[in-house]
């Protein structure tokens, strides 16, 4: 994590501009981009500061060492491909059929949302993060690791190495990590799953994902 120096965000909305806030405040620079241009970030830029800078996603994608991808999942094919070959990319999108349309593979229970990602992003280490927690807890549910009720967040991917990146910074952030295992068991921490929404300690998230069914 050392050497890790920028995140890259692909989508600034609730979710991005507050990981964004936790990562200045974690010691990071931050990169961020949107589908409307560099130009509708001015006032978040002055809000974040110097550590802060606004982008297009491609660029926002080269400066990145850690990408963070949070667009509505109908436009995940947006997502640069060849500038983030090779990275590791935080997927916090979930499935709206009310806002994406509906996805024949995913209603039927046989792709998983991070997984599309990775298929797009075949060269990335893709790993899902920071899709079951309110946009406005992540800057203030952090705490202490020896905290008794420090919160819990899941994370799943197919790379050992991304994962551990990622519960790293998840300690940054204040969050014990809980495993999930490889993409195609992220489902568990999907939209309407026991998982999803609530504050949760690692004892109590571990017991809510084993009671998730598809």
């Amino acid at each position: 994590m050392t050497s890790m120096t920028t995140i890259g965000f692909i989508g600034a909305g609730n979710i991005g501009s507050q990981v964004a806030r936790k990562a200045i405040e974690s010691g990071y620079d931050v990169v961020l981009s949107n589908s409307r241009g560099p130009e509708t970030l001015a006032d978040l830029i002055e809000e974040l500061g110097p550590q802060a800078r606004a982008a297009t996603a491609v660029q926002a994608a080269e400066a990145a060492d850690i990408a963070v991808v949070t667009v509505p999942l109908k436009n995940y094919r947006e997502v640069p491909v060849d500038e983030l070959a090779g990275k590791i990319v935080i997927d916090t999108n979930n499935y709206y059929f009310e806002r994406d349309g509906h996805i024949e593979s995913l209603d039927n229970n046989e792709e998983t949302v991070s997984g599309l990602l990775q298929k797009h992003l075949p060269q990335s280490y893709v790993v899902k993060g920071f899709n079951h927690i309110m946009s406005a807890d992540i800057t203030t549910d952090g705490s202490a690791a020896d905290d008794p009720d420090r919160r819990a967040l899941a994370i799943a991917g197919d790379d050992e190495d991304a994962k551990t990146t990622v519960t790293e910074l998840y300690d940054k952030f204040g969050f014990d990590a809980v495993d999930v295992g490889s993409l195609d068991e992220s489902w568990r921490v999907e939209r309407d799953r026991p998982a999803y929404g609530q504050r949760q300690t690692k004892a109590e998230l571990k017991e809510n994902l084993a009671k998730a069914t598809r």
